[in-house]
Parts: C-alpha cells; sequence; structure tokens
C-alpha cells in the first residue's frame, strides 16, 4: 500500500476504516419504506396522467405533482442526516408556528370555493392543516415522552393534549375543513390507545363524547356538512346535490366489476361525471379502471406499508420514537381508511385525500415528511 507524503500510514487506515464504515451503514440502511414510497409514487402519477386527460391538458396537473415528489425527496435526504430526537427539542416550536400559519390562513389565507384554506406567495400555496397533522403528533409524543404520571392518566392529566388538539381543530373548523380537523381528533385518539388511561377517565370520556355529539352536530357543523350525513344515510334522498358525489363515485368503483375498463376508459372520470377525480375521489377512478383485482393489489401495498411502519413503532428503542411512529401511522391509516370509505358509500364524504394519489402539494409534502421521519427513526443506529 502506498501513500501521499502528506498523509501518515495511520490516517490512511483511519480514513479506510471510515470508508468501511459507511458502507457497511448502507447495507444495513432500511430502504423498505421509500422504496414502497415510490411504488405508491409511481402508481400516483400513473392514475393521475389519466384521471386529468381529458380536461387537463395544457395545467398538466400531475406535473405539478412530479416537482412536489422532488421537492419532497430532497427534504427526505436532509431530513435523514440528523437524528429524529432533534423533533422532540423542536417539538412545542414546530406546534406554535403550526398555528401561527393556521391563524394566518383566517386572515389573509386564498378562498377557493367557499373554504379558506390555503397561503398564497405567489402562484405559490400551501395549506398549512395538512402540516399540523404532523406538527399534533409530534407535540403529542413529546408530552406523553416527559410527562411520568404514575397510575395512569386521569381526567386532570389529559386536559393539556386535549387543549392542544382542540385548538388547531377549531381553527381547522372555521376554514372550514372537516375532514382534516377529523384526521387529527381520530390520531388523538388513537394515540390514546398505546398510553395508560385510567378505567374511569375511559368510561367518562367515552360518555362526554356520548352527549357532545348532538351538539356538536347542531352547533359545529354547517348546513352543507349536516346535509352529507344525510345524503350518506340515504344518497337517493338528493340525487342531484348533496348525495351527487357519493352516487357518482359508487357508480365508478361498481362499474369497474372485477378486471376494470382499462386505463384512460373509465366513463365517470373521463366524461367529468365524478367531481373531485384528481383529488379526494382518485381512488374512484382507479377502481374505475382496474376493478376489483386492480383495487385489491392497491390495498395490499397500503398494508404493507402499514405494517412496515408499524414495525418501526415496535423496535423504536425510546417513548418518543414509539408514540411519533405510532401517531405518523394512524394519520395514514385513517386517511386510507376514510377515503377509501367514503368513495365506496361506507363513509360520509368529509374530503379527505388519499396518501400518495390524491392530486395535492401541501398533502403530499406532509406524507413525504412522514415517511422520511420513520425511515429516520427505523434507522437510529445507523445514522451517518
Amino acid at each position: 500500500m502506498t501513500h501521499s507524503s502528506m498523509e501518515s500510514p495511520a490516517q490512511a487506515e483511519h480514513g479506510e476504516v471510515r470508508i468501511g464504515m459507511y458502507e457497511e451503514e448502507l447495507k444495513k440502511f432500511n430502504w423498505s419504506l421509500i422504496a414502497l414510497e415510490v411504488v405508491l409514487f409511481a402508481i400516483g402519477l400513473w392514475n393521475l396522467v389519466s384521471a386529468t386527460g381529458v380536461q387537463d391538458k395544457s395545467l398538466g396537473l400531475y406535473k405539478h405533482q412530479a416537482i412536489w415528489i422532488g421537492i419532497g425527496m430532497g427534504i427526505t435526504a436532509l431530513i435523514l442526516l440528523f437524528h429524529y430526537s432533534i423533533l422532540s427539542r423542536l417539538a412545542y416550536f414546530i406546534y406554535f408556528a403550526n398555528l401561527i400559519l393556521l391563524a394566518a390562513v383566517l386572515v389573509v389565507g386564498k378562498s377557493t370555493l367557499g373554504a379558506k384554506r390555503w397561503i398564497g406567495f405567489g402562484t405559490f400555496r400551501v395549506q398549512p392543516s395538512e402540516f399540523m397533522k404532523l406538527a399534533v403528533v409530534i407535540c403529542l409524543a413529546k408530552y406523553f415522552e416527559t410527562d411520568q404520571t404514575i397510575g395512569g392518566y386521569g381526567i386532570r392529566d389529559l386536559i393539556l393534549p386535549s387543549l392542544l388538539v382542540s385548538l388547531p381543530c377549531a381553527l381547522i373548523m372555521l376554514q372550514p375543513d372537516l375532514g382534516t380537523a377529523l384526521i387529527i381528533l381520530l390520531t388523538f385518539i388513537s394515540m390514546m390507545l398505546f398510553i395508560r388511561i385510567q378505567p374511569k377517565t375511559l368510561i367518562t370520556i367515552m360518555i362526554c363524547a356520548t352527549i357532545a355529539l348532538p351538539v356538536v352536530y347542531r352547533i359545529g357543523l354547517k348546513p352543507y356538512q349536516q346535509q352529507r350525513l344525510i345524503s350518506f344515510l340515504d344518497p337517493g334522498s338528493d340525487p342531484k346535490g348533496s348525495g351527487y358525489n357519493s352516487i357518482q363515485s359508487m357508480i365508478a368503483v361498481g362499474s369497474g366489476q372485477l378486471l376494470g375498463k382499462g386505463y384512460q376508459k373509465g366513463t365517470q372520470s373521463q366524461l367529468n361525471f365524478l367531481p373531485e377525480h384528481h383529488t379526494d375521489f382518485i381512488f374512484s377512478v382507479f377502481s374505475e379502471e382496474h376493478g376489483f383485482v386492480g383495487s385489491l393489489l392497491l390495498i395490499m401495498i397500503y398494508l404493507i406499508f402499514m405494517l412496515n411502519g408499524l414495525s418501526v413503532a415496535y423496535q423504536s428503542y425510546d417513548k418518543f420514537g414509539v408514540l411519533l411512529a405510532l401517531g405518523i401511522m394512524t394519520i395514514f391509516f385513517w386517511h386510507i381508511f376514510i377515503n377509501m370509505g367514503m368513495v365506496m358509500g361506507l363513509l360520509p364524504i368529509v374530503g379527505v385525500p388519499l396518501p400518495f394519489l390524491s392530486y395535492g402539494g401541501s398533502s403530499l409534502v406532509t406524507s413525504i415528511l412522514s415517511v422520511a421521519i420513520l425511515t429516520n427513526i427505523s434507522n437510529k443506529k445507523f445514522m451517518f
């Protein structure tokens, strides 16, 4: 072995050891979630091209989606350079920064279709409520990591975390955005299942929730949101109004039958009978074109993705990592469950996108950030 005149044998040997360490780290690096994410990206872009093939020849929404994917993957590379424990130190800052953005939406936000959900910077728009989902999970993971309640959580112990969830939910409902507020609430409830709550506290919460539901329906929901719930129970009660979306979506899903009508041959989407078929009803487009078999394969990919994410939580070495991974996976679960349920007429239509498939920059970047954090947790031992 030869060495340059400026490099000692010890330095050269040390450099070779470091290179070997990096190679070993790369071999151990868990790429499974990112690989599954890339597969879903490909399916999403392919499906979006079909969904927007008729009315979107000049806009090229799939190109915008591809740009957002590129931005998200660049951020992923940056996140993987740091240890995820930094999120624990910044948790409350991240939470309150997003809370300020939510408040700003109500003042300077841009309105679309009667909802004020976006902040615009020229042609660039972001939806802070999407990022708030992740911010709430980070904040809750931090709170329960540092809290040392003995004997299980009581009502008083849950007041502060409940406020941390209620504040963003209230601001989001004012936009209004029932779907996002519901996701945050369901994520909070799901995370509560993984901490020790006193039995009497659990019973009290269930009683309070039962009493509150009629009040929320009467006071918290706007008339059109109430009508959506009525149309869910009986879509035929207003087939040309509030029940139209649900009926057209069920027709699209059902008409795909076993193998589907073929790529770009779905009549409901191509002839514009299906509303919002590039966002909330993107799964309807996929089901119509690829049928039961194609839909089942997509669900299987999502299932493998979920199991990989849950394994990250199971194998994590610290409480913050466990709670963070579980919180992120509950966000994904409720998005997939609610979106697929509503397009098949099994749940009310509340405007929840399907991760990685629905068009939308803020939603997509939030999903990519979530996968980056999960990958970071998974590779805790092998961070550079």
